[in-house]
């Protein structure tokens, strides 16, 4: 049941949204304009993160279950429930290149940013997704980590239950030998659902950096996806009690 403190929490949210986004917009274009600023405009946007959720008074409880060496490449693989997903990704460390939906291209000032800084994939278009891939191998040749949803979008019906996930993410760490860092968002879901009406719960999320997942250690790409599957959907079930059932512990492929 939405109440009118709901109501108005996300109307604060919202504001505080744009307007940080507002006054770091300059910095941004000057990142955008100067190639080789682009990373410094990266970190601006980890600054962003963290202020923001700071900004809403929403903590955000980060365990790191490995070692995440700085100055080394990885892919870090989210599940993705909630809008909330992409800003609370902010968190990770290290230079991180998102790989997002065309759609957000469009976004008035947000779609400009993100396509100069990040990749914007249109999935429907096999040339689209075979340059993302492209552009994704570049970024980590470069030194740069990504930051994928390999889920695809916001898909599933039953959250905390997965959908499957595409293979382009896990083909790449294969080819350039990357490690994975899965990684669980345990209550976005919650705090915001993905609903008609997007009304946000005030209260602390969780952000879980699994150990590793080295690419050496597999035979294919498709038992590293399964494993990586496995890993974020048994921390969501820890996490969300209610919801587990022993058919949500494998990827359904």
């Amino acid at each position: 049941m939405t109440t009118w403190s709901n109501r108005i929490y996300t109307y604060y949210v919202a504001v505080a949204f744009v307007l940080t986004f507002a006054i770091l917009f300059p910095l941004f274009l000057c990142c955008i304009w100067v190639p080789s600023w682009n990373k410094y405009g990266r970190k601006i946007n980890q600054f962003w993160a963290k202020g923001f959720f700071s900004l809403i008074f929403l903590p955000v409880k980060v365990e790191v279950e490995g070692v995440v060496e700085k100055g080394k490449s990885y892919i870090f693989l989210a599940n993705h429930f909630s809008y909330l997903d992409v800003a609370m990704m902010g968190f990770v460390p290290g230079d991180a290149v998102f790989v997002g939906k065309a759609s957000i291209r469009k976004v008035p000032f947000f779609g400009y940013y993100f396509k100069n800084l990040h990749i914007a994939v249109d999935r429907g278009r096999v040339k689209s997704r075979a340059e993302t891939m492209r552009r994704a191998g570049l970024a980590l040749d470069r030194g740069s980590s990504m930051v994928l949803f390999p889920e695809g979008g916001i898909y599933t019906q039953n959250p905390p239950q997965l959908v499957p996930f595409k293979n382009g993410a896990f083909r790449l760490a294969m080819e350039k030998q990357i490690p994975i860092i899965p990684v669980t968002l345990s209550y976005n879901h919650v705090i915001l659902a993905d609903q008609k009406e997007l009304i946000l719960k005030r209260m602390p999320a969780k952000m879980v950096l699994h150990q590793a997942l080295h690419p050496a250690a597999f035979a294919t790409d498709e038992q590293l996806k399964d494993r990586c599957f496995e890993v974020i959907q048994e921390q969501l079930l820890k996490d969300n009690p209610a919801t587990s059932t022993p058919e949500n512990l494998t990827n359904p492929s």
